[in-house]
């Protein structure tokens, strides 16, 4: 009997131990700053969004691949991931196929299948995941999807001659005051924070790979007078889907996934009013120094000392804003051209070594000061990916996946695992971040 009592003591005290650790697993926040198995935590990460493509068991999937990935990040250091977690449509030469939600209340099973492959190979290398909801732009369908699809009309896609980014960006917008849309994204998102594993058999919501859930990629009110009108429907249903999210998930973090001023029609206020709900445990900024017209790869040595001193200055803003409400900041998207804009794996990145090395080194210092930039995920992470032809560029379905989504040249913006002065620096900064993360206060 004595002996029976203590091997039962025994397993009781595995169990808290196990059960303790288990909860200490998951990246918490404790003022302006990350906290993850009571060390301060602070990261280069990077955008592998189509992460759960490869994972699929099923065309497109490329588990090998994959792998492949998530072993060379992991040994450069870049154990933060930003993930699509969603995707709507097919239509579209440059939506992305095949889709977690190919019609509308339709999930597709094998796609589901491919992120819960990609989230067990996150646990087995202790890589971190934000998984994003949603998304403004069309390559993923998102918003403007859903507007369709309720709607029952089309989605005037920017990219085909009778439309412009005006009429797509208002169009999309219109998803948070449409009831029935704001419902059908609300079903998605129940499903997939309350979905278990089919590998781990592990919920997704009490799984440590993920760091947060983001309700969408670059989400915005609109432009002109429409965005202004939005502004109170934009900020609303980020209040009530976070206050969703959390209601059925208590372990992770939730964040907005917006870009900043640039996502918020230039308005601090705005921006500040989106992340200042309690149920927000951190803020994003977004950076596109090519896409804002601040640099032109053509004529760099022009234009280069100039986007430099802008990007500067636009994350010194959002770190103030950070300070102001006492919030952690992450850098979730910025990213440059190749040498002359090429796109190839084969051609220089001079310019944009140097301008990842100036980035990492703000995010390095501030995080160094304790000050609330604590975290980064640049776009993308094209590892070794190669052309699907000669000097084929263009996205077609079939092709092989690249850090740039399908609405974008392949290889604008991807860093390959070929680009070994990029990989230096990212090593570099890896190894600097890491070791700030000392036990926490």
């Amino acid at each position: 009997m004595k002996k029976l009592s203590i091997i039962l003591i025994c397993f009781m005290l595995l169990f808290t131990f196990c059960n303790q650790r288990n909860k200490t697993e998951f990246v918490r926040v404790k003022g302006d700053h990350f906290i993850l198995e009571n060390k301060s935590y602070n990261y280069l990460g990077t955008n592998l969004w189509y992460g759960p493509l490869l994972g699929m068991a099923t065309e497109p999937g490329n588990r090998t691949r994959l792998k492949r990935e998530l072993d060379s990040l992991k040994s450069i250091g870049l154990t933060n991931l930003r993930i699509m977690a969603a995707s709507e449509g097919t239509i579209y030469d440059n939506t992305v196929r095949p889709a977690f939600q190919p019609e509308l209340g339709k999930y597709n099973e094998d796609v589901l299948i491919g992120l819960d492959y990609l989230l067990a190979e996150l646990n087995k290398r202790d890589l971190k995941a934000v998984l994003y909801l949603g998304n403004n732009w069309v390559w993923s369908g998102g918003f403007a999807q859903y507007v369709a699809w309720v709607n029952n009309d089309t989605m005037p896609n920017p990219f085909l001659p009778e439309y412009d980014w005006n009429d797509f960006m208002n169009y999309s917008a219109r998803f948070y005051s449409n009831q029935e849309a704001v419902e059908a994204y609300n079903k998605y998102v129940k499903m997939l924070v309350n979905r278990k594993n089919t590998i781990t058999g592990q919920l997704y919501k009490d799984d440590p790979a993920i760091m947060s859930w983001q309700l969408a990629n670059e989400p915005r009110p609109g432009r002109g007078d429409e965005g202004q009108d939005n502004f109170d429907a934009f900020s609303s249903w980020v209040e009530n889907t976070v206050k969703m999210i959390k209601s059925m998930d208590s372990n992770h973090l939730v964040s907005t996934g917006n870009e900043g001023l640039a996502g918020s029609m230039q308005s601090k206020e705005l921006y500040k009013r989106i992340h200042q709900f309690n149920n927000i445990d951190y803020m994003t900024v977004h950076l596109w120094v090519l896409n804002w017209g601040w640099f032109d790869p053509q004529k760099s040595e022009q234009t280069f000392p100039d986007a430099r001193e802008k990007a500067k200055n636009y994350i010194q803003k959002h770190i103030k804003y950070a300070k102001d409400l006492n919030k952690p900041l992450v850098l979730s998207e910025f990213g440059i051209p190749r040498d002359n804009h090429s796109y190839s794996p084969e051609s220089s990145t001079n310019f944009r070594d140097e301008y990842y090395a100036m980035i990492f080194e703000m995010i390095y210092e501030n995080a160094r000061n304790g000050d609330p930039l604590v975290g980064s995920n640049f776009w993308a992470w094209g590892g070794g990916w190669k052309p699907a032809g000669a000097k084929k560029y263009i996205w077609e379905p079939g092709d092989p996946f690249c850090g740039d989504p399908p609405q974008e040249p392949q290889g604008r913006n991807s860093v390959f695992i070929s680009d070994q002065s990029t990989i230096r620096i990212l090593r570099e900064y890896t190894d600097k971040m890491t070791k700030l993360n000392i036990k926490a206060k």
